[in-house]
């Protein structure tokens, strides 16, 4: 598994990572999980991403796989009460939330703490930035980042308070390309990518029982994609491969509660980068359909 340099920070991270969310939202077993973790860390993955708000997945990657904490990095975030009694985004609340991630995580710290989609006028107030500023200092984090789209996530790039940037970016959803990674990397920031095969909304032939899914199904209606007619394992492959291929993104987290998945996944990636003519045609594309309100999906 190829890795790369995250940013300026100390770690080499692997292409692809792990997303917690589904195994939270469908609540999948420990079972379940220790074999898709295990498996894929024995296999090369060292990034696993979750969040407060994911149901269980703090609890089933703590409890299955936190006896190998020196294998992965870890990346949380906070922001969203999720059963606090405390309003989302207060300094309290926040402070709350990360002590309760690393019980839960069965860890003294993680990698990078992502504050998880805050508007960008609540970062011009700088209350939360600075919680996240003190659980660096207190060695709850090594790292600290913004995980978010658009306009805010240019702010938290341009205030210079952050490590690490995990944003949307996929062939249904380019607007980070231009707008937030070239700036990013010029400041030396790991991108992580978050939603990178779009959720697949093209898989069944029609729209997605999945609400979140349905924006990129409109998308992907309109950009008609020559590559989405393919065996579904090839369009998928495409997909993953061409949002690894964007300058600046060193990690996509691609979230499933199948333990076979993500070491399907990862065999995608054998045939390395997209082609440079069939990534040049999906950015055409994309440059020649969307519209202007076709902004990055949180």
């Amino acid at each position: 598994m190829e890795r790369r340099k995250y940013g300026n920070t100390d770690m080499e991270v692997s292409v692809l990572g792990f997303g917690g969310a589904e195994i939270g939202f469908q609540q999948a077993t420990p079972q379940q999980v220790e074999k898709l973790l295990g498996s894929a860390l024995d296999a090369g993955l060292n990034v696993i991403d979750t969040a407060e708000c994911y149901n269980i997945s703090e609890e089933l990657i703590g409890q299955t796989v936190g006896h190998r904490r020196d294998d992965f990095y870890l990346f949380t975030k906070c922001g969203h009460a999720s059963g606090f009694d405390l309003p989302d985004w207060t300094p309290a609340m926040l402070e709350q939330s990360i002590d309760r991630s690393l019980k839960r995580l069965k860890t003294e710290f993680v990698d990078v703490i992502h504050l998880h989609g805050c508007s960008e006028e609540l970062l011009r107030r700088g209350e939360v930035i600075e919680v996240l500023q003190r659980a660096k200092e207190q060695g709850k984090t090594r790292y600290i980042g913004y995980s978010g789209d658009h306009k805010a996530a240019l702010y938290a790039i341009e205030c210079g308070a952050f490590d690490s940037l995990e944003t949307s970016v996929s062939i249904a959803d380019q607007e980070a390309i231009e707008l937030t990674i070239p700036e990013a990397a010029k400041r030396g920031m790991g991108v992580v990518v978050k939603r990178p095969i779009a959720n697949a909304a093209w898989k069944t032939g029609s729209k997605p029982e999945n609400a979140y899914a349905h924006t990129y199904w409109d998308r992907l209606s309109e950009l008609k994609y020559d590559f989405l007619q393919a065996d579904l394992k090839e369009s998928v492959g495409t997909a993953l491969r061409f949002t690894l291929s964007v300058p600046g993104v060193q990690t996509a987290i691609v979230g499933t509660a199948n333990p076979d998945r993500w070491l399907e996944n990862a065999k995608l990636l054998e045939g390395g980068p997209l082609p440079q003519e069939l990534y040049n045609a999906i950015r055409a594309r994309w440059k020649e359909v969307a519209a202007a309100e076709w902004v990055g999906q949180g």
